[in-house]
């Protein structure tokens, strides 16, 4: 699409720092209230100086605050585009000053260089978007509930046993009752999925997987959109930390293959408690790492390319929507 003018916008809890460019490379500068009456006034105040159908909001992801104006240009079909802060941090030079004014004054000028990339925002699946919700909430439990074990078992022997006998009791309180909210929020998950026929199958697929488990498919499918955010596998792999880059330079400075750091680290951590699983099973993924071992191959070097089979078999068996077959042939293409 040919986009004439770029609204950047930096996101805060409470307001919005907007900058726009105009066709003719203006700026103007406005600050409104991150609610959704404010931003209909502020897109009426637009759309008399410009033409709404060719601009583009180039704005920092930042959670649940960004919600109001993803929600407003969704429903008002106004071409949006929510970028990684820091990918926006990156292409945009070495920085002296910072304020609110000035990043947004940044963000519009990303959008408008790096047009070319831009990912539009589209209507979410609604099952998609309460899941993601509750999972952010059962993280949030599971934290907690650890916190409190943790104090039980810190400080066993190293206090008063009977002030320690109290303690534990109120302690266990909690936990118990953590507990029974994480319970509630797996019920409501799975209830969820069930209500759904293509995340459900797309469940029943990613389970089948040596190693996949539950909670390895559930939240593969909340980070992907249902397989639709991710075009194959290697970018998914990238995204989880598990795909192996080259760092060169010259004819002197040479390393071999490493993962990069810019990963979602709770998704790496799934990953590899899935490879673990699958090479202690009768299969692929187990003869693959008992062949690499025997060639002298380093341990975690050989689990890191596990993880990304496996993420590989997912992206394949949910394109060709069939599950895994540990004796499945692959068919011959036709002479």
């Amino acid at each position: 699409m040919n986009f004439k003018s770029f609204l950047g916008v930096d996101v805060s809890k409470l307001t919005l720092d907007l900058c726009l460019i105009n066709c003719e490379g203006e700026k103007r500068y406005f600050k409104v209230k991150n609610n959704l009456s404010s931003l209909m006034e502020l897109f009426r105040e637009l759309q008399s100086i410009i033409e709404i159908e060719s601009l583009l909001v180039c704005a920092e992801h930042t959670g649940h605050y960004s919600n109001k104006l993803k929600t407003h240009c969704l429903t008002q079909g106004i071409n949006l585009w929510l970028e990684s802060g820091a990918e926006i941090k990156l292409r945009s030079g070495i920085q002296r000053n910072k304020n609110d004014k000035i990043d947004a004054e940044r963000i519009a000028l990303y959008g408008k260089r790096y047009v070319d990339k831009a990912n539009l925002q589209h209507s979410e699946d609604q099952v998609l978007k309460e899941a993601e919700f509750l999972l952010t909430e059962r993280e949030l439990y599971i934290k907690e509930r650890a916190k409190y074990k943790t104090q039980i078992k810190d400080f066993k022997s190293f206090i008063n046993e009977a002030f320690y006998r109290n303690r534990k009791k109120r302690l266990e309180k909690h936990i118990a009752l953590l507990s029974t909210s994480i319970k509630e929020v797996e019920a409501k998950l799975e209830e969820l999925f069930k209500s759904s026929e293509r995340l459900s199958n797309q469940m029943d697929i990613l389970t089948s997987i040596d190693g996949v488990g539950k909670q390895v498919a559930l939240y593969s499918i909340i980070h992907t959109e249902a397989f639709i955010k991710f075009s194959n596998g290697r970018k998914f792999a990238c995204h989880v930390g598990v795909a192996p880059f080259s760092f060169e330079s010259g004819t002197s400075q040479r390393s071999r293959k490493k993962v990069s750091h810019r990963a979602n680290k709770k998704l790496k951590t799934l990953f590899h408690m899935a490879a673990l699983s699958a090479i202690k099973m009768p299969g692929e993924f187990r003869d693959y790492f008992e062949r690499k071992l025997k060639e002298g191959k380093n341990k975690m070097t050989i689990l890191n390319a596990v993880r990304a089979k496996i993420i590989n078999r997912m992206f394949a068996l949910i394109r060709d929507n069939r599950k895994y077959e540990k004796s499945y042939q692959f068919p011959l293409a036709n002479p």
